[in-house]
C-alpha cells in the first residue's frame, strides 16, 4: 500500500478493484484496512469498493466492489495526509516484508508496490535507499537493477540511489556487464528475442574521443560491451545520452542503458508519469512499481492519478502469466 500518508492508499482503492485488474490477476493489497476505507472516502469510491479485511490469500474472496487486504493495522487512526510519519515509514517496510514473505512462498505470484517515503522510511528505523534495495535483502539477491517501462521507451540502471560522484566511482566493467545481462533478459522474457541495446556514456557525447571528462568510457564501460558482443549480445556504444533516447524512442534501441539515476529517470518522466512503471530485475520474484511518489502534496484530496498503478498491476500480472513462471 506504501506510505499511509501519501497517495498511495489513494490510487490503491482505485486500481486494485477496477475492471480492468480484475480481468487479468486477483488482487490482494498488504496495508491498512482503515486507511484505505478512508482512501475510499475521498476518492468518492466508498460506495462502489467494499475493503474486507483477510488473513492471508487463502482467505481473499474475489468479486467486483471488493478489495480484499492483509491488514497489518499499523497507522494510528488519526494519521495525517501529506504529513512525514514515523509510524507511516515503519508500516511501509512491514507491508513489503509481508509480500516478500509471502511472494517467496509462492502464495502470491507477484509484487506490486505503491509509493513509500524515504524520509519516514528512516524515521521508522529502516534504513533502505528505496523499494530496490529493501527487496533485494529481503529475498537474499546480492545484486538487482532498477528497470523503468512506458510505451515509447525502456531503460535500466547501472548505479541508482547514490549521489553522483558516488555514482561515477562505483561504475566499473563488471557492474556495466552485468547490468546489461539482466536487462537482455528481462527482454527476452518479456517477448523480445534479440533486443537491441543502446549503453549510454558517462560523460557529454560520451567523451567524444577524450575531449570531456577522463577516459571513463574506454575504462568502465568500453571493455563490457566487448565482453557482451562476443557472447551475441546486440549491445551498442558507449552513446550520447543526450540523443540515445530520441533514438530509442524512434525505434533504433529496445532497452537503454543509463548510467546512474537521473540520466534515465529524467527521459522518461518528460514523457508522463502515469505511463511509467518501475520493475525491478534480478529478485526471484516479480516485482513492478509506480513510477511517482507519495504526492504529500496533494495526498488525501482525492486528486492522485491511479494510471501508472494499473499500469504497474497490469505489467506484474502479465510476466505472472507467462510460461515458466
Amino acid at each position: 500500500m506504501g506510505d499511509a500518508a501519501g497517495i498511495g492508499p489513494e490510487v490503491v482503492i482505485r486500481a486494485v478493484p477496477h475492471p480492468d485488474t480484475l480481468r487479468r490477476c486477483r488482487p490482494l493489497v498488504i496495508g491498512d484496512a482503515a486507511r484505505l476505507r478512508d482512501a475510499a472516502r475521498v476518492t468518492g469510491t466508498a460506495g462502489t469498493t467494499e475493503v474486507v479485511a483477510v488473513e492471508g490469500p487463502e482467505d481473499a474472496v474475489f468479486a467486483p466492489g471488493r478489495l480484499n487486504v492483509v491488514d497489518l493495522g499499523l497507522v494510528p487512526g488519526d494519521l495525517p495526509w501529506g504529513a512525514l510519519s514515523a509510524a507511516a515509514g515503519n508500516a511501509a517496510y512491514q507491508y513489503v516484508r509481508v509480500a516478500a514473505e509471502l511472494a517467496l512462498a509462492g502464495e502470491v505470484q507477484g509484487i506490486c508496490t505503491a509509493p513509500l517515503n524515504k524520509e519516514a522510511l528512516h524515521a521508522g528505523g529502516h534504513p533502505y535507499p528505496g523499494h530496490t534495495e529493501m527487496l533485494a535483502r529481503l529475498t537474499g539477491v546480492e545484486e538487482v537493477s532498477m528497470m523503468l517501462s512506458t510505451p515509447t521507451v525502456k531503460v535500466i540502471h547501472v548505479t541508482t540511489h547514490l549521489g553522483l560522484l558516488d555514482a561515477v566511482a562505483r561504475i566499473e566493467p563488471g557492474l556495466v556487464e552485468r547490468t546489461v545481462r539482466r536487462g537482455h533478459e528481462a527482454m527476452v522474457r518479456a517477448g523480445t528475442p534479440r533486443p537491441v541495446i543502446g549503453v549510454c556514456g558517462i560523460n557529454p557525447h560520451a567523451g567524444e574521443g577524450g575531449l570531456f571528462g577522463r577516459g571513463e568510457e574506454e575504462e568502465k564501460i568500453v571493455p563490457a560491451l566487448e565482453v557482451l558482443r562476443a557472447d551475441g549480445i546486440d549491445a551498442r556504444g558507449p552513446l550520447p545520452a543526450d540523443t540515445a533516447f530520441f533514438l530509442a524512442a524512434r525505434g533504433d534501441y529496445d532497452l537503454i542503458v543509463a548510467m546512474y539515476h537521473d540520466q534515465g529517470h529524467g527521459p522518461v518522466k518528460v514523457l508522463g508519469l502515469e505511463a511509467g512503471v518501475n520493475l525491478t530485475v534480478g529478485l526471484p520474484v516479480i516485482r513492478t512499481s509506480v513510477d511517482h511518489g507519495t504526492a504529500f502534496d496533494i495526498a488525501g484530496t482525492g486528486a492522485a492519478d491511479p494510471g501508472s498503478m494499473l499500469e504497474a498491476l497490469r505489467q506484474a500480472a502479465e510476466m505472472a502469466s507467462r510460461p515458466g513462471r
